[in-house]
């Protein structure tokens, strides 16, 4: 079972534990602001293979290389005025940036293809508090898709890695619950053109502000694999999902937005409140366990209520979507 060390009661003991670790090629589970990721040394073949391995991740899938500062990002992938822009202003922060790769990074240690998919781009976050921490220390980057089985509901509290990974990792930073509780929000720059790829955990509204440029979103998403989190199906509990419920069928368990009693919840398994003042931040913040234990209590399915599609929603309903997803 995997070793938990509290990454407040003793940061240095994490910190020195989480670099020997990742020195030896392998995934440590560690928090950051939005979930949190299986983390490896995004420049060795080995280390990166190993978090496709434990999550069970298809390899089309690419992963985010998180690091610990500019000039580590800089290092990495080329950036244009607006992406630096973006990145001055939200990173640390949820916000992925989806770069050209730069052939020749500054220390000679290039993020590893089996990191990009083979895209000639790469999705780069700086992570807020102990995770960026860690980066530092390591002094790579570090590639951490979230921390579960591939497609299954991501991790917001060191618990859920615990059931969910616990047996196939050495490691598991417990930083307490995550703050945002879902994933970044990932846009791809290309000049002028700002495409969102996954909307996420910050405001779709507050990138156009800062970049002065409308976003382009994907007609089709989850059609062309450009970035993580675009698979049609993802976030998937074993039970099946039911959104925008306007009745509640016998033996479900029913996800609530809002305070407004749904008919026939007194038959639900469980009533689970997302938030009941209808705050959206509350909201993604409980999302995912709320789909955890729901998936627990579930006898006929989950019922969602219906969220709004404004702001964090989007990030929401795009979540829940992938969890109602039909499954292959």
């Amino acid at each position: 079972m995997a070793e938990i060390i509290d990454t407040a009661a003793e940061p240095d003991r994490a910190l020195s534990r989480g670099v020997e670790v990742l020195s030896s090629g392998r995934p440590v589970a560690i928090p950051t602001e939005t979930v949190y990721g299986l983390a490896a040394d995004a420049t060795r073949a080995e280390a990166v293979l190993s978090i496709y391995e434990t999550k069970g991740r298809p390899r089309f899938n690419p992963l985010i290389a998180h690091v610990g500062d500019m000039a580590m990002a800089e290092r990495h992938a080329v950036f244009d005025p607006i992406s630096r822009r973006l990145a001055e202003r939200f990173w640390p922060g949820p916000l992925t940036l989806v770069l050209p790769l730069r052939r020749d990074p500054g220390d000679g240690v290039a993020i590893d293809p089996l990191a990009s998919a083979g895209l000639d781009t790469i999705g780069l976050r700086m992570p807020d508090g102990f995770a960026r921490r860690l980066i530092s220390a390591f002094g790579r980057p570090l590639a951490a898709p979230s921390a579960n089985t591939s497609g299954r509901i991501s991790p917001t509290m060191a618990t859920h890695v615990a059931e969910d990974l616990g047996e196939k990792i050495a490691l598991i930073l417990d930083g307490g619950p995550c703050p945002v509780g879902v994933e970044s929000t990932i846009v791809k720059v290309d000049g002028k053109t700002l495409t969102l790829l996954r909307p996420g955990g910050l405001d779709a509204a507050e990138i156009e502000r800062v970049s002065g440029h409308a976003l382009t979103r994907l007609e089709t998403p989850g059609a062309t694999i450009l970035a993580p989190g675009m698979l049609a199906s993802h976030y998937a509990p074993d039970a099946l999902v039911r959104l925008d419920v306007t009745q509640v069928r016998p033996g479900e368990a029913l996800i609530r937005f809002g305070s407004a009693p749904v008919p026939g919840e007194e038959q639900a398994a469980i009533v689970i409140e997302l938030s009941r003042t209808g705050d959206l931040r509350t909201a993604a913040a409980r999302l995912f366990s709320a789909l955890k234990e729901a998936d627990r209590q579930a006898h006929a399915g989950i019922a969602v209520t219906p969220i709004p599609g404004d702001g964090l929603g989007e990030a929401i309903r795009d979540r829940l979507m992938r969890a109602a997803a039909p499954r292959g």
